[in-house]
């Protein structure tokens, strides 16, 4: 089969992270975060599909829930970016994020980074970039 002549993926558009509070991690993801709540849908009998994103962004995070083959309190693997590490980080420990002691610089050419951990210890990165 030929890729070139058949329909190609354009985009990621979720990735997916499993929850066990709901309610817990959207205060987390919006107020904590910053992002927006893009979606808030029944998914199946007493379930619940939640997607949040930067504004702006085309990509979003769905806060999934948990089950047999999706685990809370893992390394999650998703980076996020901004555009100042330093200032980023010395924010959302200010408001109590349970984040990495320093923004880790790796040598040169390595953009700083550090990372976080959601309510449900679900771990995720911060990279500076442009």
């Amino acid at each position: 089969m030929d890729v070139k002549s058949t329909v190609a993926i354009s985009e990621i558009r979720t990735v997916a992270i499993a929850v066990k509070d709901h309610e817990r991690s959207i205060d987390f993801y919006v107020n904590k975060l910053g992002f927006e709540k893009r979606l808030d849908a029944a998914f199946g009998p007493g379930r619940r599909w939640v997607e949040v994103a930067p504004k702006g962004s085309a990509t979003t995070l769905a806060l999934a829930p948990e089950g047999p083959s999706s685990h809370v309190g893992s390394d999650t693997g998703i980076r996020f970016q901004t555009d100042d590490a330093d200032a980023l980080h010395a924010r959302l420990k200010a408001s109590g994020v349970d984040a990495d002691a320093e923004v880790m610089r790796l040598g040169p050419g390595v953009p700083p980074m550090f990372s976080l951990r959601d309510p449900d210890g679900n771990r995720l990165y911060v990279v500076e970039g442009s």
